[in-house]
């Protein structure tokens, strides 16, 4: 089998997101939403937006998604305030040399994130990995029948492998989340999970799932990698 597509998540797949970038993020989003489930007077508090933004990421996938089907708020909207950062140069953290790695992958890359394009383009090239990519996908092109079916959506994924005319078995996705990993392997795609950036919480439920004798690999994941530096050893696996 060739691999003739990867798809490649961005945040805590490319780089670590968790350092600083989600920590900005959660704050700007939990600000937003307080803003939105309070009062004109008065703002909603900590516990009720903690709790409405954990309950719509793991109903819909995204936080955004809740927010508009339930409090009609403008995806433009969420997306700026959650995504407003000082220097957002400074806040990024990636290992060096990844680029040398993705030009060893056979076949066409995309990227494919649930961030917005603004924001997911200025990280991919203060990273310099842009060029290595034939297309971006972020999270405002993610429609599918005119309705935002941002991943984990299995809708979304094989309407991209349509796109391209590329069979699930020649597609590799390339992933931290599992919810992801579970639609793309459903379809019949190869999936990697790197763990470079999981927490420590992630990383416990992702081996709680594992069977031992895939060598602490969830039956959804064909191939896991610390590094995306590893990929390349891993070739023959995911052609087999």
């Amino acid at each position: 089998m060739h691999i003739m597509l990867w798809l490649f998540d961005l945040d805590n797949t490319l780089h670590d997101a968790s350092h600083a970038i989600f920590p900005a993020i959660t704050a700007n989003m939990n600000a937003f939403l307080a803003k939105t489930l309070g009062s004109e007077d008065e703002p909603a508090d900590s516990e009720t937006v903690n709790a409405v933004r954990m309950k719509y990421w793991q109903r819909y996938g995204a936080t955004l998604l809740g927010m508009m089907r339930h409090h009609d708020v403008r995806m433009e909207d969420f997306l700026r305030e959650a995504h407003q950062f000082d220097d957002l140069s400074a806040m990024i953290r990636a290992e060096r040399g990844v680029h040398r790695f993705l030009k060893r992958l056979p076949g066409r890359k995309i990227l494919l994130t649930n961030a917005p394009l603004r924001y997911s383009r200025e990280v991919m090239r203060h990273l310099g990995l842009h060029r290595h990519f034939a297309r971006h996908v972020p999270i405002e092109s993610m429609r599918v029948h005119r309705s935002l079916r941002p991943k984990p959506s299995r809708h979304l994924l094989k309407k991209l492998l349509a796109k391209e005319k590329v069979g699930a078995r020649q597609a590799v996705l390339v992933e931290d989340t599992a919810k992801t990993l579970k639609a793309a392997r459903s379809l019949g795609m190869r999936t990697v999970l790197v763990t470079q950036y999981l927490s420590a919480q992630a990383a416990k439920q992702l081996v709680t799932l594992a069977q031992p004798e895939r060598r602490n690999r969830p039956v959804y994941v064909d191939v896991k990698v610390q590094s995306i530096r590893q990929l390349p050893a891993y070739l023959r696996r995911l052609r087999d």
